[in-house]
């Protein structure tokens, strides 16, 4: 123990009375001996009274040979005794000596010659059990090799938390020698790492004792300044025996492959997780832009700040899409996410618009070669090749896009399209695993999106034939109003081969119409337009309805096993009568004032194509303000409801008959038309009117 840590007392002075033990000294045990020029011993600690079996007032006076000395020892110990007496010069060494019990021990000695004031001499006898120095001399040996030879850096700091000692290893983490560590502080030794807060938390642990144990360290030292390594390193408070603060120990262990393992595992894991969920979300109809938007919404936060999805125009169109060198990219905008916010995404084309990219931009070079773009670092020169124009690059630099990558959409070997990414919170750079991560993204998405934009262009071809063949207003008929609506079935489901028709007739009567065919797409509205030629043709005949419907069965039987229902009507304003005939076909409703509106009651028959079957002619009475509402099973069928339940609803909203025709059909299509059935809807609605003069 130092002087600067001995016990004080309250007024500044040592303390008094007796010291408790501490220190190296006490651990050896060193027991004090003062002989005088004839080998007499004067002074006597109280350590030699246990190493030496003797007491104070048995030793002192007597001559210390004769006392420890076996006798045969006793010449040889004179002579070491004169020597030192004679010379000065100390004597050190192991030598048995006899216990006051009779038994024999070897005690560690060093003697040395001693002068008072007086000129008086003496000799000076310092002994210690030899096999405690020895285990101590082990123990030092051992810890020192221990840590010089570790691989693991420790240090030592002082209570001021500045370098007391360091061992090899932590030279070579650090990379500076002993010498540039002891007498400084963290700071000063270690400025590339964040030596402050880790100097905060070894005053921590100095302050209240509590070790810090395998805490992570991440920085860079002069050893390897230009890579960031990471460290496992504990803490804690050293105290001596008695307790008192000496400082702080550190040890630091290298673990920057291991965390370096650690995070590429942590990728692999979290792009498993992306590319699962990106299954589960993307594609879940067959809309275009909803399935662009999915890869948008799966891209980010995991991959990208901003994702867009962008399709080459012609690939929309059902054109050929390949680029030549010299041309733009004309490119439409699908999906963006995040929808609003930064000046990224203001940069960004917004849905729906078509944009044209100059053959220098990177997006044009990603769709034109197949290829990803990756460029991790960006620099104000690669902003124009980004942005669309001037003013979206200025935006972009004004976000802090720092790192930016396009992957190509492919599928059937074809490139569709683009997914645009982009980074500027984020401040990692897109690296190679990233690149990995969104091309797989892009393959699976670009599949569903390939799938959706032929579905949607069959789509829209299925609806253009479909709206051709339907007449585009109905015509003037003499003593009827008429009105109608044909609406397709939702962007996620095929057009259907739903059709209604008004006929003029001779006599000025009129022929109603309204039919279903089965299926759906290009073939249903095919077989529907035929349908309706034939019905056209037949109606100018002039025949019963049930025998034009004999005529249809035999048609649609030939039109390769096509089935249809359908609703044929023949107005006579003269007899104020209408002769109708059903063909499998949901019943028209019948609405008269002053009545409550009805369901007629027909036989149903059997659907076209059936064959086999004949049909029957019911006629009913159809006097003027009278209204028949002819409809097809898209209007009232539901997934959740009863048929019965929702024609009940259909005939609850026609409780006006004074109400437009117009308006009615609108109310019906907004009422009755559930998003989620999946059907065509034809509706024709018509009011018997007086006949003129």
């Amino acid at each position: 123990m130092s002087a600067a840590e001995a016990p004080v007392a309250e007024n500044g002075e040592p303390a008094r009375g007796p010291v408790p033990p501490g220190g190296l000294l006490d651990v050896l045990g060193v027991a004090s001996v003062v002989l005088d020029t004839r080998g007499r011993i004067v002074l006597w600690s109280p350590q030699a009274e246990e190493l030496f079996g003797y007491s104070a007032q048995e030793a002192l006076g007597q001559y210390a040979a004769r006392l420890m000395v076996h006798e045969r020892h006793i010449r040889l110990v004179g002579e070491l005794f004169a020597e030192v007496m004679r010379t000065g010069q100390s004597w050190a060494g192991g030598f048995p000596v006899r216990h006051k019990d009779g038994s024999t021990r070897l005690v560690e000695f060093r003697n040395m010659r001693l002068l008072d004031d007086r000129g008086d001499v003496y000799a000076l006898g310092l002994a210690a059990d030899q096999s405690t120095v020895r285990r101590l001399e082990q123990d030092v040996a051992l810890s020192e090799r221990m840590v010089k030879q570790s691989p693991i850096g420790y240090a030592v700091l002082d209570t001021e938390l500045r370098f007391v000692s360091v061992n090899p290893a932590l030279e070579r983490i650090n990379g500076l020698p002993v010498a540039a560590h002891v007498g400084r502080t963290l700071p000063e030794v270690l400025p590339l790492l964040n030596a402050r807060e880790l100097e905060a938390v070894a005053r921590r642990v100095l302050e209240t004792g509590e070790p810090l144990v395998d805490d992570t360290l991440v920085g860079r030292t002069p050893a390897d300044p230009d890579e960031d390594h990471t460290w496992s390193h504990s803490l804690y408070r050293l105290e001596d025996t008695l307790g008192n603060v000496l400082g702080v120990a550190v040890s630091l262990v290298d673990i920057t492959e291991q965390h370096r393992a650690s995070v590429e595992a942590e990728t692999a894991r979290r792009r498993l997780a992306v590319i699962a969920d990106a299954s589960a979300r993307i594609g879940t109809t067959l809309e275009l832009e909803r399935t662009a938007s999915e890869l948008a919404e799966v891209a980010v936060p995991e991959l990208a700040d901003v994702a867009a999805v962008d399709l080459l125009d012609a690939v929309v169109e059902g054109r050929p899409s390949a680029l030549g060198p010299s041309e733009s990219a004309v490119i439409r905008a699908l999906a963006l996410r995040p929808e609003e916010g930064s000046d990224a995404v203001r940069a960004a084309d917004p849905p729906g618009q078509i944009a044209r990219y100059a053959p220098d931009r990177l997006v044009t070079e990603c769709v034109r070669t197949g290829e990803a773009v990756l460029v991790p670092r960006v620099k104000d020169e690669d902003l124009p090749r980004i942005a669309r124009s001037a003013d979206a690059a200025v935006l972009l630099g004004r976000a802090g896009l720092h790192s930016y990558l396009a992957v190509p959409l492919i599928a059937r070997g074809e490139v569709l399209g683009a997914l645009d990414l982009k980074r500027t919170r984020n401040p990692a750079p897109f690296d190679e695993d990233d690149v990995l991560l969104a091309r797989e993204l892009a393959a699976r998405a670009a599949v569903q999106i390939d799938n959706a934009r032929w579905y949607q262009n069959a789509r829209n071809t299925a609806l253009t034939l479909q709206r051709s063949l339907l007449p585009g207003h109905p015509p003037v008929t003499t003593g009827l109003e008429v009105a109608s609506r044909y609406q397709p079935a939702g962007t996620t489901s095929e057009v259907g081969g739903d059709w209604f028709d008004v006929i003029p007739l001779e006599g000025g009567k009129t022929a109603l119409v309204v039919g279903d065919v089965m299926g759906s797409g290009v073939s249903a509205a095919a077989t529907m337009g035929r349908l309706r030629t034939a019905t056209t043709t037949l109606a100018a005949l002039d025949l019963d309805p049930a025998r034009l419907l004999e005529h249809l069965d035999k048609t649609t039987s030939a039109l390769d096993h096509s089935i249809a229902t359908c609703v044929y009507a023949v107005h006579d304003p003269h007899l104020r009568q209408c002769r109708i005939a059903n063909a499998g076909h949901l019943p028209p409703v019948r609405v008269r004032p002053g009545h409550p509106p009805e369901l007629l009651d027909l036989p149903t028959g059997v659907p076209l194509g059936v064959g086999g079957v004949g049909f029957s002619t019911v006629t009913v009475d159809f006097a003027p303000g009278d209204e028949l509402v002819f409809y097809t099973d898209g209007l009232v069928e539901t997934r959740r409801h009863s048929l019965d339940e929702r024609l009940a609803f259909l005939l609850s909203l026609l409780d006006d008959p004074a109400r437009p025709l117009e308006e009615v059909c609108d109310l019906l299509l907004r009422t009755l038309h559930q998003p989620d059935n999946d059907d065509d809807v034809a509706l024709l609605i018509a009011r018997a009117q007086h006949l003129p003069g």
